[in-house]
């Protein structure tokens, strides 16, 4: 699947938005509503559409709601369904919807080979070296050395605090069966879980996706000032 730039749709109701920037650079997906009952990533990815987020290198895909079902009924997996993030790499021909997305998406990140794809989470637990597992604000990475863009990610974030509370940790903690996990060994880009912390209010969360989102897009050399 070589996408040309506008909106493409994995299925329906499944939209991609690509946009190429004038000037050559990498390529990033970024990608939020895995998980239908992590809300604050699909309206952080819907404001930034909506506030004409633009590439200045290279092109971005944004993906705001990668499962509309579950979105919908606000809960993880679509009634009846799968939880999505577990069917990677996914088959064509399979019987159950979401490992025949799981596949289309895989043939996306195979054929565009981003540098950078993020997934926008949110967490039930803030997180807690202590408390395993616990995600709530960090960007969780599964490679060793520690990918660069994730550490100075999480110093920008932390120089932006409204609270002490909100304070960012990088957490390495692979997940062999996830989406990102699946997609990093296949194509070999940076591969980042971005996790908030349900214990702010929505508003918040949200704009603390958009800033992650931003400061990534940033880091990586896709939106440069």
């Amino acid at each position: 699947m070589s996408l040309t730039p506008g909106v493409h749709h994995l299925e329906a109701n499944l939209s991609l938005h690509v946009f190429d920037a004038p000037h050559p650079g990498p390529t990033a997906l970024i990608q939020a509503g895995i998980h239908g009952d992590e809300i604050a990533g699909v309206h952080a990815l819907q404001e930034l559409l909506e506030d004409e987020l633009r590439p200045t290198h290279g092109r971005l895909i944004l993906c705001p709601v990668m499962n509309p079902p579950a979105y919908r009924a606000r809960t993880r997996a679509a009634p009846g369904g799968l939880d999505l993030n577990r069917c990677f790499p996914g088959d064509h021909d399979a019987d159950e919807r979401e490992y025949r997305i799981a596949r289309r998406f895989m043939d996306l990140v195979e054929d565009e080979k981003p540098v950078l794809v993020a997934t926008l989470h949110e967490s039930d637990k803030r997180y807690d070296p202590q408390v395993q597992p616990s995600f709530g604000q960090t960007l969780v990475y599964g490679v060793q050395p520690i990918p660069a863009i994730v550490q100075g990610t999480i110093d920008a974030l932390n120089r932006s605090l409204a609270s002490d509370e909100e304070r960012w940790a990088p957490q390495h903690y692979p997940v062999a069966t996830s989406s990102t996990e699946v997609i990093v060994d296949a194509i070999h880009c940076v591969g980042i879980c971005v996790e908030t912390w349900k214990g702010f209010t929505e508003g918040r969360r949200i704009a603390m996706q958009r800033m992650v989102v931003q400061i990534l897009l940033e880091q990586i050399g896709i939106c440069q000032a």
